[in-house]
């Protein structure tokens, strides 16, 4: 039972494709055989005009350096990706024709941030709309907010996207956040009791739940527990936006909590994809880019060394890396990944690392410019194109880098 039980209307068009039998088709993370390219310069037709002209309405990071080009791209699908009533397709392709809350999370902070608000704001306006009595959310919804595509098993970390989103949309323009803040005030205070309540107010740490792998999961994952607690922390900022600092320090206080016990289970294993003084044994993971700037204040030496294994761990031969080294041997590199690491290496200030992901991002685009989900051992690209993550993504990454 959702906690607001509405019909969205106004969705893109991409939700005719959300047909019945999606169930049958294979989740993002399968082991199955890996598809070739899955859509082509037709998905959408772009409109030259209009897209200028919605291009000018806000900023497109890394104008006049070597990525103008892709992030120009990366808005644009992004923008052709989001319906009118905020729903974010993950992808274009039947599968991938769903609005997953992580993905709509940093699809929602990049419209913010290139000056989109209108749109970002929408976004946030879907997943209040779809979240859940217990302010939580399920894995994956059809565009048209009716309901869910299949039974997958909810995933945790959703709540937790939502607040960190939401305190980058409030964030992008501070003169307005007071007045944005009330209107967000339900998925604010919702989300917040549902982390709060899996973590007995931060103190203990989340039960196992799936994460962006897509997976059942028998023990926890730092891609769990590491989205809830910056949501804590984003929550706690967007607590001052309505002006309730007592709470505020209450839920940052929570947060510092559940600092303590991230850092206490995961830093023995080398804050590896599970806690290490458990079992099984952990590999480094991408998630532990979820425990740096910007979802955290400042990085932490342990966190950056096991960032550092985890760009080593999970390389792939054409020179991506892959969800973690834990990842199935496949040789696919991973786009969303990728641009996490130079979301990443960008905010902590390592520029050239950055830069270097960017330009194996920029050099591994669609014929038409698109950022594909995967790319293949031999270089070319796999899945649905564009990925609404992974544009996003590489959009904050520009974003966040000094210009060129």
């Amino acid at each position: 039972m959702r906690r607001r039980s509405v019909l969205l209307a106004g969705g893109t068009g991409l939700v005719a494709s959300a047909v019945a039998g999606t169930a049958l088709l294979p989740d993002r993370t399968e082991a199955a055989p890996v598809p070739r390219l899955l859509t082509d310069a037709t998905w959408h037709a772009p409109d030259p005009a209009a897209d200028g002209a919605w291009l000018a309405r806000g900023s497109v990071p890394g104008t006049g350096g070597p990525w103008e080009a892709m992030v120009r791209q990366a808005l644009l699908d992004v923008r052709a990706l989001t319906g009118a009533n905020g729903a974010v397709a993950a992808g274009p392709a039947a599968a991938w024709n769903h609005a997953w809350p992580r993905d709509s999370a940093f699809a929602a902070v990049a419209l913010a941030r290139t000056g989109h608000l209108d749109e970002a704001a929408a976004v946030l306006g879907f997943l209040a709309a779809v979240q859940l009595r217990d302010g939580g959310f399920e894995a994956r919804y059809l565009l048209d907010g009716s309901g869910t595509p299949d039974d997958r098993q909810r995933q945790d970390d959703g709540a937790g996207w939502a607040l960190w989103a939401l305190r980058g949309v409030l964030d992008a323009e501070p003169a307005t956040a007071a007045d944005r803040a009330p209107q967000l005030r339900g998925l604010l205070e919702d989300a917040l009791d549902f982390v709060l309540e899996r973590t007995s107010g931060g103190d203990r740490l989340p039960d196992p739940s799936p994460d962006y792998w897509e997976r059942r999961e028998r023990h926890l994952t730092l891609g769990t527990v590491a989205p809830l607690l910056a949501g804590l922390r984003a929550g706690a900022a967007g607590l001052v936006h309505l002006g309730e600092r007592r709470r505020a320090r209450e839920v940052s206080a929570a947060g510092e909590h559940l600092a303590g016990l991230v850092h206490a289970e995961f830093a023995p294993g080398g804050y590896a994809r599970y806690a290490g003084r458990g079992e099984p044994p952990g590999e480094p993971d991408a998630a532990v880019t979820f425990l740096l700037p910007p979802f955290t204040a400042r990085a932490d030496p342990g966190v950056l060394a096991a960032f550092d294994r985890y760009q080593v761990a999970a390389a792939r031969p054409a020179g991506g890396l892959a969800p973690g080294a834990g990842w199935r041997r496949d040789g696919v590199s991973w786009t969303p990944e990728t641009a996490l690491a130079a979301f990443a290496a960008a905010c902590a200030g390592r520029v050239d690392q950055a830069r270097r992901w960017l330009d194996w991002l920029n050099a591994h685009r669609t014929a038409w410019g698109s950022l594909p989900e995967k790319v293949l051992a031999d270089g070319s690209p796999a899945g649905p194109a564009p990925l609404a993550w992974s544009a996003a993504t590489t959009v904050l990454a520009v974003a966040a880098l000094p210009p060129v």
